[in-house]
């Protein structure tokens, strides 16, 4: 199922035994398991048949014991295992799985990695009836500002796909901080307002004219002067404008141009390119546009440059040469 599919069948109050929610991407196992323990029960009846327990605190058979229990005051008990992927007996789970207490609605939170699917105990979880089984994985850069946009939709609020972009690229693929900045944003808005660059800049910390963002569009259209003072802006605010992530955006985009422009002659429709590049229609002008600049030879000059940097910037190579100084050359050699 799907973190959408979940959610709903949730809201329907459709609740299953057990949910195993688990991956690398924390941000949709936090929203699933916190709207289970905040919607199952009433706020008078948590106290008496919802709990919470740390996978650091106990064991499986300790976890096993408490979901056999009887409900005291409602029709369900809520037992939810937090930092689940720290439980070193998972397997003694198994019994329960095949005959579970069907007055318990028994949630993991097994976050920041996947589990063993060699395992018994994994298979049966994912293949029971008993049980909803979610795999939560990260996002790819490309599918980030999409994510944006939606949230901000089912927030019922609005957001300029530039101010998305901005978003993305400042703060990479790290959902939870996404979502935190977004929720400060709103609550300057009225209900239904819209979060615009500006509103980005004055409140986050991200500036609207020097970002990552702003430096691709500057290396799109070789304007040397922007990039240059965007580049003397990163240099100035290194901890806010880390090289790795700089150099991350310009990869992908020249990856993605690359590939424009081998598809450019079968693919005539905009939205099937963007769907192909894995971008919103919006940005594709900025892959029209780089591709009368940069032709496919020098695509594949400025990956190699992209791969060299990426390397000095990490120390191979280079023994003093500042981060600055190397994204200046970068940003040279890709413009000359």
């Amino acid at each position: 199922m799907t973190f959408e599919e979940i959610r709903k069948e949730i809201k329907a109050k459709k609740y299953k035994p057990i949910y195993f929610f688990c991956g690398e991407e924390p941000f949709f196992i936090d929203r699933l398991t916190s709207l289970l323990e905040n919607t199952v029960l009433p706020e008078d009846q948590k106290a008496f048949d919802q709990m919470v327990l740390y996978g650091n605190d106990v064991n499986m058979r300790t976890v096993t014991d408490t979901a056999r229990r009887f409900p005291m005051m409602a029709e369900k008990q809520v037992l939810i295992i937090r930092e689940a992927q720290n439980i070193q007996d998972f397997d003694l789970l198994t019994p329960y799985i095949d005959h579970i207490q069907p007055a318990t609605i028994l949630v993991f939170a097994y976050k920041n990695k996947k589990p063993d699917k060699r395992k018994s105990v994994f298979q049966k979880l994912a293949h029971s009836p008993n049980c909803v089984y979610f795999e939560s994985a990260k996002l790819y850069d490309n599918k980030v500002p999409e994510w944006i946009i939606n949230y901000c939709k089912e927030q019922k609020y609005n957001i300029s796909v530039k101010a998305a972009g901005i978003l993305s690229e400042s703060l990479g693929t790290d959902l939870n901080r996404i979502a935190n900045e977004i929720d400060k944003l709103t609550l300057l808005l009225p209900p239904g307002g819209e979060i615009k660059e500006s509103l980005v800049e004055e409140h986050t910390g991200i500036s609207k004219d020097f970002n990552s963002f702003e430096l691709l569009n500057a290396v799109i259209h070789k304007n040397v002067l922007k990039a240059n003072q965007i580049v003397n802006y990163f240099e100035a605010n290194p901890k806010n404008n880390p090289m790795i992530l700089t150099i991350s955006t310009l990869f992908r985009y020249f990856l993605n141009l690359l590939t424009y422009h081998y598809q450019k002659r079968e693919t005539q429709n905009i939205q099937e390119m963007a769907k192909i590049l894995g971008v919103h229609p919006f940005f594709m002008k900025d892959y029209t546009e780089g591709s009368r600049i940069y032709s496919a030879k020098k695509c594949a000059t400025v990956i190699s440059l992209l791969r060299e940097y990426d390397m000095k910037s990490k120390g191979v190579g280079n023994t003093n040469t500042s981060a600055g100084e190397l994204l200046r050359e970068l940003i040279f050699k890709i413009m000359h």
